[in-house]
Order: structure tokens, then C-alpha cells, then sequence
């Protein structure tokens, strides 16, 4: 069986292969399809020709008839490609099958995404999270990958057995200790995030997660709001490990700001799973910006696909502040904003800066609700409170006295249990 990991010096020339249901419109299939060509040619594969086929009854076999199969097989070789590319998921045997009819490397949308998630992968929980999907991926696959060893020995005992049976067993058995000592590792590494966020709720700064669809600007977002230098580049995935930095508002008070990892329309679920580590920072934080590329047609269904991931992740009854960004792109006179999913979303430039202090002004304003203004007296003694309201921002008005420090100021709710002794 062809190794997708052996793709870069083996196949430099893409068919794209979409299918389309009853069910499915073909310009829904055909946006996909689009999606798809930036898939592959994130890992720098030339997409030579697209096509969809129609699937009326699915086919155990090949998914699609034989004939049907044969077909595509001869476009694809008239094109001179080497590689078929399912924007289905194919069953390990119905990829085998392709393979052996066309004699060339058969791969579906999954294994696109698990290569550039490999490639793209820099921090060790990162790494770990790719391997072990990749891992889980090929698993079911290792049967099909022997059947061109003979079995020499013949009989019906248990033990004996052919080549081919004898190295998918081991193979097997290697796989599931790499799946076991992965999955060691990696919650080792959950462990040490889990320490990391304890000791970032000791001075409890409120904290937000960016999230949206792939490529929707979320880096360059996070760039603009904080001054930092995060990864940003105009293409898939550009960003796979979740970057926190500090936002400082206009009030004075501070957010942790974190990117995380983009979404895709049919994200392979093992990636959904493996990815909960580094997607946790949506679901712990306090609240969400959900970034929509307002300059791509399909905005309205990247909206929906974000949803549909955050709520499998518990994060989709939070507080969300949706964000429509490029609208630099965008002729902004002519958009039909009855149509865009969230009707008090923020207008925004990620590149221009434009919108930029309204989107603060949201963030003041929803932080201030969670907020009451108190006013304390401080001793002398206990300048760590002082200070620690210094860093929340949370000091209106500050006065020494003979009895202490006067201050009046707009404390977070997690802290009044700390605060209330020192209320007037």
C-alpha cells in the first residue's frame, strides 16, 4: 500500500474525485472541491483536474460502480496524474481496491489534512497529537498493506500461518505500542497545560480563545489586538499550537488572548478527538471571538461548520462575540448583511486595524458585566491586593490614609470572596 508519508517524492500531480449524494447540491459539492485543491496544494501537489461523480447506490467495492471507477481511472491516467485524491472518506479496503485498479497512490480528504496537520506541527504536545491520529489512521489499514506476501505454509492451525498474516500481526502489535506510548505522552503534556493554567488563574485574568474557520485571519487578529509576532500566513492551517498573549484595554484592565488551531468542513473526527488538548483553550476560557472571513462566499457555512466543532466540544453555550473580518476586501455598500448569520456582528480589518476599538469596546463592555464596583479599604500591610487590582486593571480611584488604602474600584467576580473582608 502506497505511504502517504512518501507523498512529496512520489506524487506531484493531483485527481480530485467529489461525490455527490441525492442529498447534496453540486455547487455545495463543488465549493468543497475548491476547498479541497487548497488542501492539496498546501503540500505543494499540483491539482490537475476536478471532477464529481454521481453516487446513487454506494458500492462496497470501489464506493462508486466499477464502471464508474474504471472511468475516472482513464481520465486520471489521460492527464497524466498519479495520485487520486476522495473528498469521501474511502474504507480501508475500498482504498485498497482503488489502488490495485489504477496502480496509483489513492488517498480522501482525511489523509490531506492529517499530512498538513504533520508538516505544520511544531510544539512536542502538537507532534504528539498528529502522531497518535496518524497512528489510529493507519491501524486499520495494515491489512490491506500485505496481501501481495505469499503464504507459503499451508494448514488450518492457528499457528501457521502466511507471511503475509505473520507481519500484519506484528505490525500490528508495533502500532498499538506506538497508540499506547502516545497516548502516555500526551497526557504527560495535558498535565503540564493543566499546571500551566493554574498558574495563570493565580493572578485571574479573564481570558478569550479566537477560534473560527481555517484561514479566517485568526493570527493576524491576535497580532493586531496585542502587538505580539505570532505565525501569520495566507494559507490553511497556518497555525496548529494555541498562542496566549496579553491584551491591555483601553480601561487598563488585561485579557489573555489565545489563537487556536482553525476549522475545516468535514475535519476528520480523530483530529477533533486528538486536538481537545490544544482546543481546551476554547472551552476553558471565558469567552470566545468567533473570526468569519467576511470575503469568502462560503462565510455563512465556515459560521456553521465553527459551531458545529465548538459544540462538540462542549464550548458553544459561552459568551461569543462574532467577528466578521477582511472587510477591507469587501465592498461593504453592496453587502447584504441580512444574510450574514449573527446580526450585531463586529465589522473588523485584522489588516488595516479598522474596527478594531469598537471590537475593545465589546470586550470592556462584557468583561464590566461580570464585574461589580466596590469600595475597599486596604491595610498597609496587605500591598499584594493593591497590586494584584493594579494588574486586573480593576482601580478607579486610589487615596492613602492613616488606615489604609481607599480605592474604588470595578472587581471581578472571582475575586470577591478574596476582596470582601477588606469592603467598606
Amino acid at each position: 500500500m502506497f505511504d502517504v508519508r512518501d507523498k512529496p517524492k512520489l506524487v506531484e500531480r493531483a485527481y480530485l474525485i467529489g461525490v455527490r449524494t441525492s442529498a447534496e447540491t453540486t455547487a455545495h459539492i463543488q465549493n468543497l472541491l475548491e476547498e479541497l485543491t487548497e488542501l492539496v496544494e498546501t503540500l505543494r501537489i499540483e491539482v490537475v483536474e476536478t471532477t464529481i461523480a454521481h453516487l446513487r447506490v454506494p458500492h462496497p467495492r470501489y464506493l462508486l460502480g466499477s464502471g464508474k471507477a474504471e472511468e475516472l481511472i482513464a481520465n486520471a491516467r489521460a492527464a497524466q496524474c498519479d495520485c487520486l485524491v476522495f473528498d469521501v472518506e474511502l474504507s480501508p479496503a475500498q482504498q485498497r481496491n482503488w489502488e490495485q485498479l489504477s496502480g496509483m497512490c489513492v488517498i480522501d480528504r482525511q489523509e490531506v489534512i492529517l499530512d498538513i496537520f504533520h508538516e505544520r506541527a511544531t510544539t512536542r504536545e502538537a507532534v504528539l497529537q498528529v502522531a497518535l491520529a496518524r497512528a489510529e489512521h493507519s491501524l486499520p489499514r495494515l491489512r490491506n498493506a500485505w496481501t501481495h506476501l505469499s503464504r507459503q505454509r499451508g494448514g488450518g492451525g492457528v499457528t501457521q500461518r502466511g507471511e503475509g498474516e505473520a507481519q500484519i500481526e506484528l505490525d500490528s502489535r508495533m502500532v498499538r505500542q506506538e497508540i499506547a506510548k502516545l497516548k502516555t505522552e500526551l497526557a504527560a503534556v495535558v498535565r503540564h497545560r493543566a499546571t500551566q493554567r493554574k498558574q495563570r488563574e493565580r493572578v485571574p485574568l479573564p481570558t478569550a480563545a479566537i477560534v473560527g474557520y481555517t484561514n479566517a485571519g485568526k493570527s493576524t487578529l491576535l497580532n493586531a489586538l496585542t502587538g505580539s509576532s505570532v505565525l501569520s500566513e495566507d494559507k490553511l492551517f497556518a497555525t496548529l499550537d494555541p498562542t496566549t498573549r496579553q491584551l491591555n484595554l483601553p480601561t487598563g484592565q488585561k485579557v489573555l488572548v489565545t489563537d487556536t488551531v482553525g476549522f475545516v468542513r468535514r475535519l476528520p473526527h480523530r483530529l477533533v478527538e486528538a486536538f481537545k488538548a490544544t482546543l481546551e483553550e476554547a472551552v476553558m476560557s471565558d469567552l470566545l471571538i468567533h473570526v468569519v472571513d467576511l470575503s469568502s462566499p462560503d462565510c455563512v457555512e465556515h459560521y456553521a461548520t465553527t459551531l458545529r466543532v465548538l459544540g462538540e466540544l462542549g464550548a458553544d453555550e459561552k459568551r461569543i462575540i462574532t467577528v466578521y473580518n477582511k472587510v477591507d476586501r469587501v465592498d461593504t455598500a453592496q453587502l447584504d448583511r441580512t444574510a450574514l448569520p449573527v446580526a450585531d456582528g463586529l465589522f473588523v480589518s485584522a489588516h488595516t486595524g479598522e474596527g478594531l476599538d469598537t471590537l475593545q469596546e465589546r470586550l470592556v463592555g462584557i468583561l464590566s458585566e461580570s464585574r461589580a464596583t466596590m469600595e475597599l479599604l486596604i491595610p498597609h500591610d496587605r500591598y499584594d491586593v493593591v497590586n494584584q487590582l493594579h494588574r486586573l486593571g480593576a482601580i478607579r480611584h486610589q487615596e492613602a490614609t492613616d488606615e489604609g488604602v481607599h480605592i474604588v474600584g470595578s472587581v471581578p467576580a472571582r475575586l470577591f470572596g478574596q476582596i470582601e473582608p477588606f469592603a467598606v
